[in-house]
């Protein structure tokens, strides 16, 4: 599998992941369930407060608020027609990771909760990333926190530039994977940031493993497969200047000169015209697809 596409996959498989449980929690209701008083009672507004009155038990109590966290997001995920939906859960995460800065579980996979769309969840990536950010300060070193800030940026606010830098300080932390670096490369380059993305693969090729150097020469080609589609787009605009209306495919463009030839990506297959589209696309047998998510036309 190409590495630039697992970061992608695991937060796929996480989604998944999150539903199976949701429905685990909710069976675990029918059979046991919690009187919402005693949900609520329970619930202290600030993380402070709790780290105070847990005395020296902070992560046997944190534990306890992590669990009051999934039952009220699995509860609150089954029940779509419950006013409050997750309204408790920033908080919930607050107090968790207040009494245990250190319960990296409840920030990577609060911050997921917190930032699924409706009806899955609240639709606050803000809060996801003061999570996040917040797990971060307590622990410097973990990559997978900054990892998870580049991913709500990328899939949730639309901020490339910023998932970009949070992937680049992930690749600098100890133990960090080295498939990150690739991955921050194509997400500069979803952000317009071709330039920043091919110095950034220049320097991976010089990586010891093979399979990041064979990532980085893949993600090049790729996105010089894409500048020359580029290319042929103005070619396009060119032809249609000239003659008033859209080309019906290569010849009619050679024939008008506006191309020498048909035009190939990297590789030398040939890129094929959508008529539909009025754009040039890859091949259909080219080696450079499947192109990574982040690359992919919008």
């Amino acid at each position: 599998m190409n590495r630039v596409l697992s970061a992608t996959l695991v937060a796929v498989a996480t989604g998944a992941g999150i539903a199976a449980s949701a429905e685990m929690l909710h069976g675990r209701e029918k059979h046991f369930p919690l009187a919402e008083a005693t949900d609520r009672f329970l619930y202290l507004r600030s993380g402070r407060t709790a780290d105070r009155l847990a005395l020296t038990f902070d992560s046997l109590v944190a534990d306890v608020y992590w669990i009051r966290t999934i039952q009220h997001y699995g509860r609150d995920y089954k029940n779509r027609d419950r006013t409050g939906r997750f309204e408790l859960l920033e908080p919930l995460l607050d107090i968790t990771t207040t009494l245990d800065p250190h319960f990296l579980i409840a920030y990577r996979f609060g911050a997921i909760f917190l930032s699924l769309s409706p009806p899955d969840g609240p639709a606050r990536p803000d809060q996801a990333i003061a999570l996040l950010e917040k797990g971060l300060a307590a622990n410097p070193t973990r990559w997978q926190l900054a990892h998870d800030l580049a991913f709500t940026h990328y899939l949730y606010t639309g901020d490339y530039q910023a998932a970009t830098g949070w992937f680049r300080k992930a690749m600098a932390m100890p133990g960090a994977p080295g498939w990150i670096g690739p991955l921050a490369a194509t997400t500069a380059a979803s952000g317009g940031d071709r330039a920043g993305a091919r110095k950034m693969l220049a320097e991976l090729l010089a990586a010891e493993e093979p399979y990041i150097r064979r990532a980085a020469e893949r993600t090049l080609a790729q996105l010089d497969a894409l500048d020359r589609i580029d290319e042929v787009r103005t070619r396009i605009d060119l032809f249609r200047s000239r003659t008033g209306h859209d080309p019906s495919g290569w010849p009619e463009m050679i024939a008008a000169g506006v191309i020498p030839g048909p035009p190939v990506d990297p590789t030398g297959v040939p890129f094929t015209y959508d008529a539909a589209s009025k754009a040039a696309a890859f091949g259909p047998t080219s080696p450079l697809l499947p192109l990574p998510p982040m690359l992919r036309p919008k």
